[in-house]
């Protein structure tokens, strides 16, 4: 395995817009960002890259909450090689692979206009919503069909599930907050 070590959630975010990532490994506790917002990020962003918790603190709310933003594992300190291990294996596994196609990563804004769709709101709706012009939104919203290689509103939907977008996890839909 290759693997790259970040010294912070923003660097870690950095990092991963010039290198391909197969699971992404974070701790819940880090300076700034925790390993939950960075997960919340790293899947508007890159949605087809697998994720495991590792915490010292967990707890229910705190595993729920990380299932909510899309990990695939939970994992609690101290950690055994073996299971760490077992956990990236199963998370390759079970990770969407993107076609060639969907290379095209999703910046912040095209990740939290495709929230809206999933939560079926319209394109006018989005627009006011972000304080963003109709065609903005029809712009953006092209660009994500593209990426995820889709040309329905059907197929939209169908391939950002299987990529792990969830539809309960809403977050918050404003302009300052992905």
């Amino acid at each position: 395995m290759h693997v790259s070590v970040f010294s912070s959630a923003q660097d870690c975010l950095t990092g991963l817009l010039g290198q391909t990532c197969d699971v992404l490994v974070t701790d819940f506790r880090m300076d700034g960002m925790d390993g939950v917002s960075l997960l919340r990020e790293v899947k508007c962003r890159f949605p087809w890259v697998p994720a495991i918790i590792v915490t010292g603190y967990g707890d229910i709310p705190l595993a729920v909450a990380a299932t909510k933003a899309g990990a695939v594992e939970f994992i609690e300190k101290p950690l055994d090689r073996q299971e760490l291990l077992s956990a990236i294996e199963r998370a390759l596994e079970s990770a969407v692979k993107p076609e060639p196609s969907l290379q095209g990563r999703l910046s912040a804004a095209e990740g939290r206009i495709l929230r809206y769709v999933l939560d079926g709101k319209t394109n006018r709706e989005i627009a006011h919503s972000l304080n963003r012009s109709i065609r903005t939104i029809e712009a953006h919203r092209r660009g994500i069909m593209r990426k995820l290689g889709t040309h329905s509103i059907a197929g939209l939907i169908q391939r950002a599930i299987a990529l792990g977008f969830d539809k309960k996890d809403k977050g918050r839909h404003d302009s300052r907050n992905p």
